[in-house]
């Protein structure tokens, strides 16, 4: 990442290869160029009107802006899209959240995802191994729109309110809006799946009926607003999004990263023991791990998050994708990704001491201690010889170090019921290998 700098002409370079770079990709796509015009547009008057933003406010306007917003018009996942996740790659994925889940006996808890739409073959193992009333919730995510938090046991079709978050373009096979906002039970949509399971959608996490639950966040707290700060001589600024004045023009504004020159409110969310020069926090994430812990300790049940970070050792993560590559992100606004690595220690931290907390560990770790292997296996006697290139293939994509396998991490909030403080030497199924 670029910071702007007194090295004028180090900077002016860097803006005449984003610009270059931006007119090169507009000529090749002139209908979505036309939104990001009118994005980039919205935001240099933003800008103008009050001053350089967060890069919050940037990623905020960047994917959910109503008219030209990333997530707001368009279906992003799979091979056709900017990105594919691990349940889209191997359904054996899909099963072992199942089994962790492990609803087969448990009628009264909820199975409620905080996270990005369900895939159809981790929903259909899901639905295999659950037996549970569905009730569906919608989070602020993806980020910062209407998010849904559905129960598990659902197809694809009937998971998405507004996509990561995305639109309506798949919905459940029979789902209408209540006629007020919302009804008593603070639900605002309801329907059925194909299959005939009941689905309620929510706005928030504290919307939920007080319910044991257990809580699935995959790849959701990646695409968070954050903030972003660099250590100086002067002490921490805050990173804003500010107006390239020196190559941009009325038609084509350019935008470029800057320091600002004080204090902002929201470097109080700094740790007075923080070490590192450079931080990401997100606000909104830790917001969501507290109301997570809460309902966990007051209702009973466990979060498993499921994300690519680290546990409070990272600096500048903050990265575009578009077509599966890596994207500028102050460049063509709206039609890649915005993402940042997940702060696993900031999230231990605002869960706080009433709840008990595992992890992070590496996805590889946690799907061997689940004897995924052994389900792979299974899956390849029962498949035709013709598809097992490509289930061998998803397999080493998810489990390769090199690849998905140590990328991503797996973390865990637990009621202090089942594991107690006092006991720490016991670890839920997961975080401890298998026998």
């Amino acid at each position: 990442m670029f910071v702007a700098s007194r090295k004028a002409g180090l900077h002016k370079i860097l803006g005449i290869r984003r610009l270059i770079h931006c007119m090169q990709w507009q000529m090749s796509s002139s209908q979505t160029a036309g939104d990001t015009t009118h994005l980039m547009q919205h935001l240099s008057r933003r800008i103008q009107a009050a001053g350089p933003l967060t890069v919050a406010s940037y990623m905020q306007e960047v994917l959910t802006n109503p008219v030209s917003g990333y997530y707001m018009h368009k279906d992003v996942f799979g091979q056709k899209g900017d990105f594919i996740t691990s349940p889209e790659i191997s359904q054996v994925f899909g099963e072992v959240i199942a089994q962790f889940a492990d609803l087969r006996d448990r009628t009264s808890l909820h199975l409620v995802e905080v996270s990005p739409k369900l895939s159809e073959m981790q929903a259909e193992k899901l639905c295999e191994n659950t037996n549970v009333k569905r009730d569906a919730s919608s989070e602020r995510g993806r980020p910062g729109n209407e998010k849904l938090c559905e129960d598990i046991n659902v197809k694809r079709d009937a998971s998405s309110e507004s996509g990561r978050p995305g639109n309506e373009n798949t919905s459940p096979a029979s789902a209408s809006a209540l006629p007020s906002d919302a009804d008593v039970t603070g639900r605002y949509r309801m329907g059925l799946s194909k299959s005939g399971v009941p689905v309620h959608w929510y706005r928030s996490i504290n919307d939920l009926p007080c319910m044991p639950a257990v809580y699935v966040a995959h790849e959701f707290f990646d695409a968070l607003p954050i903030h972003k700060f660099q250590r100086t001589g002067a002490g921490w600024r805050e990173i804003m999004v500010d107006i390239d004045s020196s190559i941009s023009n009325a038609l084509m504004p350019s935008l470029r990263f800057v320091l600002a020159p004080s204090v902002t409110p929201a470097t109080v969310l700094i740790n007075k023991l923080e070490t590192r020069d450079h931080v990401e926090i997100c606000p909104e994430g830790g917001v969501i791990a507290q109301s997570l812990a809460m309902r966990i300790t007051e209702d009973g049940g466990c979060a498993l998050i499921i994300d690519y970070g680290h546990n409070g050792t990272n600096t500048d993560t903050f990265r575009g994708f578009r077509s599966h590559k890596l994207h500028d992100v102050l460049c063509e606004p709206g039609t890649a990704d915005l993402t940042a690595d997940v702060d696993f220690a900031y999230l231990r931290q605002q869960a706080g001491d009433d709840v008990a907390i595992f992890g992070p560990i590496p996805q590889q770790s946690f799907l061997t201690n689940m004897a995924i292997d052994v389900r792979f296996k299974k899956l390849l006697m029962n498949s035709p010889a013709e598809n097992h290139n490509d289930l061998i293939s998803g397999y080493d994509m998810i489990m390769n170090p090199q690849k998905m396998g140590d990328r991503f991490k797996f973390f865990t909030i637990m009621s202090r019921r089942v594991y107690a403080a006092d006991a720490p030497q016991e670890k839920p199924a997961g975080f401890v290998p298998a026998l």
